[in-house]
């Protein structure tokens, strides 16, 4: 008897969905792309740590040489595979650089799972915030000038964590910032999740992994073909390396999918046999797509070449910013037009613009959809040539407390609108990508509110919010 089909059932929906034409802008970076990416039914590989096959958590044959494989192409001392995702390589990482109650650097727009790690751990956090950028709708990169200044000032900082690229492509000057970072005795640990793709080829930026930094995690499921949760923990100091092994054995699961470790091994083979031709098309396909787009009027792309001008250090080209802050337009209604009518399905969403990304896996006829739907719709819009007035909002709260002193505290859930200067006792972030705008311990204010209503009226996701119309938040206790 045939089974029933139905939307209600998780399978079924994915295997219905895959039958539709909706094209993927968006990781992972395999892009469901079946004609580059073929394997044998799955289950018929789903094993266990059998005779033979090794142990992730002791490897000693085979996932030994897919570690060693990996630290090859990429120039690292020692890589650890995750499968638990680029969370586990940064709980793992900050976990085995720290002592509990250490003082760590943190950019301010590092991933929750950093802030995670920072409450495990007991430290105590201090911020480097972006820089912001006239003109430009994303946060810009962190300077190691602001870097060095607060290591001369704060002199016990044991780690620095730098999220390089960001979510939207933009790339700090590692270089520039291990040096300051060494010079004052520190550990620089880089969030490098959105650039596993990142020096196999010129046309992409250079990898921290070859410019100074002690770890660094890349998401491999992100901008490579590879199954979502697949990850890669680099490490360029040897002593750190036993601590690693022993904190990834609390972070990552004691059943690790073979599945995903063999989609891992796929991925390195593909790299090591056929890294400069694939990378030599994605460069051909994504300088045609800018070409394409020249003739935009109204939506407008960010490149390297614009992010360089305007002070940044480098920006990933495979990532692809679309403002809509002079048009009429919002980051969600844009992203709808071209999900509903075009059936292409973008990265995120911000009040400004949407992203799209991209990797080796694209195809041709994929980037053409793009620019067919971006200057249709660009097109449409010099009718109304109506220009926004909005002012970036930079949110900067004041911590009150610690992130993991508010987890020994008694909270409430109440009003948004009633919580002016109260203390957090949540994560509040735009999803995606996770990188919070409120940490438990952080004081409420009249900015975090009006930011939080000009989001939610443009449709932007938020996670952390309560209640039915998401306008309450949980808060720590009134000692009153």
């Amino acid at each position: 008897m045939k089974d029933r089909v139905t939307e209600d059932r998780l399978y079924d929906k994915l295997v219905l969905y895959n039958e539709e034409d909706y094209y993927p802008m968006h990781m992972p970076g395999h892009k469901r792309n079946t004609k580059m990416m073929q394997m044998v039914n799955p289950y018929a590989i789903d094993i266990t740590e059998i005779n033979g096959f090794d142990n992730l958590h002791q490897p000693e044959g085979i996932l030994k040489q897919l570690s060693q494989r990996l630290s090859r192409i990429y120039g690292a001392e020692k890589s650890f595979p995750l499968i638990n995702g680029s969370t586990a390589g940064i709980l793992a990482g900050i976990s085995a650089a720290t002592n509990r109650g250490d003082k760590v650097l943190l950019a301010r727009n590092s991933h929750k799972s950093v802030y995670h790690a920072v409450m495990l751990m007991g430290l105590v956090p201090v911020y480097s915030y972006p820089r912001q950028v006239e003109g430009i709708p994303v946060n810009g990169g962190i300077l190691a000038l602001e870097i060095e200044d607060l290591l001369i000032k704060l002199k016990d900082i044991k780690l620095v964590v730098i999220t390089s690229p960001t979510y939207e492509g933009v790339v700090s000057d590692i270089k520039e910032i291990a040096k300051v970072v060494h010079t004052h005795g520190a550990i620089l640990l880089v969030d490098e999740a959105h650039g596993a793709h990142f020096g196999f080829h010129e046309y992409f930026p250079k990898s921290a992994v070859n410019l100074g930094a002690d770890l660094i995690v890349q998401s491999l499921h992100k901008t490579l073909p590879a199954f979502t949760q697949t990850a890669v923990l680099h490490s360029n100091l040897e002593h750190l390396n036993h601590k690693i092994e022993q904190y990834l054995a609390i972070y990552q699961s004691s059943s690790p999918s073979y599945l995903l470790m063999a989609g891992m091994d796929r991925l390195v083979s593909m790299l090591e046999d056929n890294s400069k031709a694939l990378f030599d098309s994605f460069e051909e396909r994504l300088k045609e797509f800018h070409h394409s787009i020249e003739a935009l009027k109204y939506l407008k792309i960010w490149n390297p070449l614009i992010a360089r001008q305007l002070g940044e250090y480098d920006l990933d080209p495979s990532k692809i910013t679309i403002s809509v802050r002079d048009t009429i337009l919002t980051g969600h209604q844009l992203l709808e037009i071209l999900r509903e009518k075009y059936h292409i399905v973008m990265e995120m969403e911000a009040p400004d613009y949407v992203l799209g990304m991209t990797s080796i896996c694209d195809t041709k006829e994929g980037f053409e959809r793009l620019t067919k739907a971006l200057l249709a719709i660009d097109g449409r819009l010099c009718i109304y040539d109506v220009q926004k007035n909005r002012s970036a909002i930079h949110i900067k709260p004041v911590q009150a407390m610690l992130p993991q002193e508010v987890m020994e505290q008694k909270s409430e859930q109440i009003k948004l609108s009633n919580s002016i200067g109260r203390i957090s006792a949540t994560f509040i972030s735009l999803f995606p990508p996770g990188s919070p705008v409120l940490v438990p311990g952080e004081r409420i204010d009249v900015e975090f509110l009006d930011y939080i209503e000009q989001v939610k009226q443009e449709g932007i996701s938020i996670t952390g919010l309560e209640g039915i119309q998401r306008d309450e938040i949980e808060v720590v206790c009134s000692a009153f």
